[in-house]
């Protein structure tokens, strides 16, 4: 019998974790500053993946990410490949900051890394260190950002040995207030086009580590398109940095971003307005979220609402901006999807050729 594994069984409870979220944010608005010193904080970003604030006319965005456990399927690939696959966690790990913060419109200008080891012997491997800190660097070039420093606390007793916590945040600049992308502007009619992922990216690893650890050659295992599982795990997860200032530099209008990692397609319908987000077309899965469904006996239902499954971003756009968006897409060298629409109703996703509607009782969080 195929046992069923659910992303609460393997150490991420949404049902725990969103109410406490929803807790902080309650309390962080109690912490807002009124002084003279010109910092005005944008309200309605509080909740979304960045914040955002004005600084004597200047709208600057931070946010703050971790990286998962994605560091854990390099360590057990390494053991069969002998590959450090590092440069990939570096890299992913600057997705995961960059990918948040430009979702408010922001130009990425610094990042900050955080590392948390249990001691310093973790360093001492020079090959898996010398991938990771260029994969890093690699990735601040593509995100347009300075790497400013960081932080690499040593945590015995807290961190396990010979692992690694990836985490930084990031700060940008909103340079025009036309650019700045908050709920706000999102309107019923405007269309969602979808941004096709790499991969599982860095959400739902627990999962795919529970998935590897059923079969006797665990991340070696092949699945049906000749791939090796952990191989398919371990593809860099793309930037947008450049793709969303283009699409602002070419004049496009964006209403709205939703960056679809935990919550999986739920997250479309973040935003706080009531609207229905009706999804006409999705990008095929690749097989890695196909052999991860079945083997963690999961139905469309739960998958959809845990892993991307193949839809990376989602881009909110009026339809007259949907052919001129899709060619600078296309010349970004990504692929889109003009995918459904929104309209007014309920606050719910309705994703039509699989007959699932999530709605706004299942994702308790903004």
């Amino acid at each position: 019998m195929n046992k069923k594994i659910t992303y609460s069984q393997v150490g991420d409870d949404y049902d725990t974790k969103d109410p406490i979220k929803k807790m902080a944010q309650f309390f962080a608005r109690q912490t807002i500053i009124k002084d003279k010193s010109g910092f005005v904080e944008l309200s309605s970003t509080r909740g979304e993946s960045a914040f955002v604030w004005q600084q004597d006319g200047v709208f600057m965005a931070s946010v703050v990410e971790g990286l998962g456990t994605k560091n854990l399927v390099a360590d057990d690939m390494r053991k069969i490949t002998g590959k450090t696959y590092y440069d990939v966690i570096g890299h992913d790990t600057v997705a995961t900051i960059i990918n948040d913060l430009i979702t408010v419109g922001a130009k990425p200008r610094v990042i900050h890394a955080y590392w948390a080891i249990e001691d310093n012997s973790w360093l001492q491997d020079h090959q898996r260190m010398t991938d990771f800190i260029t994969g890093w660097r690699d990735a601040c070039k593509i995100s347009m950002a300075t790497w400013g420093g960081g932080e690499t606390p040593t945590l015995k007793g807290v961190i396990e040995k010979d692992t690694v916590d990836l985490g930084g945040s990031a700060i940008g600049v909103i340079e025009d207030k036309k650019r700045l992308i908050t709920d706000k502007k999102l309107k019923a009619g405007d269309r969602i086009v979808f941004l096709k992922s790499n991969g599982i990216n860095c959400n739902g690893l627990s999962l795919a580590r529970a998935v590897a650890k059923k079969f006797p050659k665990g991340y070696a295992t092949k699945m049906s398109d000749g791939q090796v599982y952990g191989e398919a795990l371990l593809t860099k997860t793309n930037i947008y940095a450049k793709l969303i200032q283009d699409l602002l530099n070419a004049g496009i209008d964006i209403h709205y971003i939703s960056n679809i990692t935990g919550h999986g397609l739920r997250k479309i319908m973040r935003a706080r307005s009531n609207f229905t987000y009706v999804i006409e077309k999705l990008f095929e899965p690749q097989e890695v979220f196909l052999f991860t469904q079945k083997h963690a006996n999961l139905t469309d239902d739960e998958i959809y609402q845990t892993l991307n499954m193949g839809q990376d971003y989602a881009i909110f756009l009026s339809p007259k901006d949907i052919k001129k968006a899709q060619e600078i897409i296309a010349k970004n060298k990504s692929q889109s999807l003009d995918a459904g629409y929104v309209k007014v109703g309920p606050r719910q996703v309705k994703i039509l050729q699989k007959n699932i509607t999530y709605k706004s009782e299942t994702l308790d969080l903004r």
